[in-house]
């Protein structure tokens, strides 16, 4: 069966893993050093982000406390940002830095830019992509229509690759935005900028490693399709 295709693991599976595995490893050691450096204007996280919402006259977006680690995120549909405990508290310039970005989401969602809201758009689509392709895939196999529904399963492939590939200029522009503001309300100083910025491009590099590895899924299921009409 084509899930044991050493096609598949070589130029698919094990790089998509790597890359991931580098994106996290880059991630967690500038998050760790960063998370270490206290930031000199003894702002928390959530200090930082409330300045950074206040002074765009964004005072009725929430700023809340949540478990888990960098699990940080900005709720278009409930208008609210939501900061990791290490995040909320912290004194830091990873602290600050990460709260900053996810700031910079809502100042997107005010802004209406347009890459913001075709994600917003994209969401449902992808939430059910994901979830439907796991059923048509077993349907495929235990049914022997593999060929049947392999044109569904390019297509969910091309609806993942298209929420990154927009996910993508996303991320990096709340980054933009983030350190645009952190450095222009005086939030962090100049000798600070350049742990901010390795925190925040360290993130977005997880993005870059989603990115690929959707990019290669649908490469290979694209070659699948063109064997199958052969």
């Amino acid at each position: 069966m084509f899930y044991f295709d050493p096609y598949y693991l070589l130029f698919v599976a094990l790089p998509g893993l790597l890359i991931g595995v580098w994106a996290q490893m880059k991630l967690s050691h500038a998050y760790g050093k960063y998370s270490q450096v206290p930031v000199d204007s003894g702002l928390t996280g959530a200090e930082a982000a409330r300045e950074v919402l206040d002074r765009a006259g964004l005072g009725d977006v929430p700023v809340a406390e949540i478990p888990g680690h960098l699990s940080d995120h900005y709720d278009p549909a409930k208008r609210a940002l939501f900061l990791s405990s290490d995040n909320f508290h912290g004194q830091t310039v990873a602290a600050v830095g990460v709260a900053a970005h996810e700031a910079g989401h809502a100042l997107q969602h005010q802004a209406a830019y347009g890459l913001f809201n075709l994600r917003m758009t994209l969401v449902p689509v992808t939430q059910f992509a994901s979830m439907a392709y796991m059923g048509i895939f077993f349907v495929g196999i235990l049914f022997g229509l593999f060929k049947v529904v392999l044109p569904i399963v390019v297509g969910v492939f091309a609806i993942l690759t298209l929420f990154q590939l927009v996910t993508l200029p996303v991320e990096y522009d709340a980054s933009r935005r983030a350190k645009e503001q952190l450095f222009r309300l005086g939030l962090v100083h100049e000798h600070e900028r350049a742990g901010v910025s390795k925190v925040l491009d360290a993130a977005a590099l997880t993005y870059v490693a989603a990115l690929v590895s959707a990019v290669l899924q649908l490469l290979y299921f694209l070659t699948l399709a063109r064997g199958s009409r052969n």
